[in-house]
């Protein structure tokens, strides 16, 4: 059985990570509400954009002038996962949730005779890919929400994207992040990125018509690198929130086993103790007799 002094130092250690904890959780709720509002926020703008791509790309459908980015380059050999996990641990289970849907997304691809490439985002997702994936990593992106996440930095993202697709290096792409529901539920979203994966046109009454002016072929090769970083920066936003509500519930988590394990080392603490006066009284007593 540890000493009463080990037991003492024990105690303290856990008060200690206990406070840390109770920080990181107060710090992780006050950054939830404002990535979740941001998260919020984009959203009606990123759905907008959707519907009214769509109604655009509808004229162009199956036509041999629509832009690779809409209609692909014809081929389907080589995929791109883009794979946005976090910079920071101590999320809970947020950034193996990404991976694990990452691993399964290159098993099929895999399966299905396609090659494989990685983009990472954040540092945690380029950590765990690479101890068994390193070779399909092409590029790794860090530090890319700090001191705050913008969308010229999403659009300085897809521009390097595009780059690579206009050079063949690839031939679709998908993201994989966590879509943003509660504090306490993130739910892993696989979502294709290129081609664009326009809505189908709305057609009833209560759907909206637009009208284009110039061609619809121009204003594409113009809005679509636009409409792809919208896509981008709400999935970073929507991952921004759940991390940072996985963080919170992990940390209370924690705060709450940290003070259950303080109860339970006190209690072997004034155990101990009072076994150990008692044993001290009656050597006491026994000496006294003695004489």
């Amino acid at each position: 059985m540890p000493s009463l002094k080990d037991l003492r130092v024990r105690i303290r250690s856990v008060r200690s990570t206990q406070k840390i904890t109770s920080a990181m959780k107060m710090v992780a709720a006050s950054r939830l509400r404002r990535a979740q509002e941001q998260a919020e926020e984009a959203r009606p703008y990123a759905t907008r954009m959707e519907r009214m791509l769509g109604s655009l790309a509808a004229n162009l459908k199956g036509q041999a002038n629509a832009p690779p980015l809409l209609a692909g380059t014809g081929k389907d050999g080589v995929h791109l996962l883009i794979v946005a996990g976090s910079d920071r641990g101590l999320a809970g289970g947020f950034n193996a949730t990404i991976l694990r849907e990452a691993r399964r997304a290159i098993r099929e691809f895999t399966a299905a005779g396609k090659a494989v490439k990685i983009l990472t985002i954040g540092r945690k997702s380029r950590d765990g890919l690479r101890r068994d994936q390193a070779r399909l990593i092409i590029d790794s992106l860090t530090e890319i929400g700090r001191p705050r996440l913008t969308f010229d930095t999403a659009q300085d993202i897809v521009a390097r994207i595009i780059g690579r697709f206009e050079a063949g290096e690839f031939d679709g792409a998908t993201i994989i992040y966590n879509r943003f529901r509660s504090a306490i539920t993130q739910v892993v979203t696989r979502q294709q990125f290129i081609p664009f994966a326009a809505p189908a046109a709305e057609t009833n009454t209560g759907g909206g018509i637009y009208e284009f002016e110039p061609e619809e072929e121009e204003i594409l090769r113009d809005l679509l690198p636009r409409a792809l970083a919208v896509q981008l920066f709400t999935a970073l936003l929507e991952n921004a929130a759940s991390e940072q509500g996985a963080r919170m519930t992990a940390m209370d988590n924690a705060t709450r086993n940290a003070g259950d394990m303080i109860d339970r080392l006190s209690i072997v603490y004034n155990r101990s103790r009072q076994a150990s006066i008692t044993k001290e009284l009656i050597e006491i007593i026994s000496g006294a007799e003695a004489l």
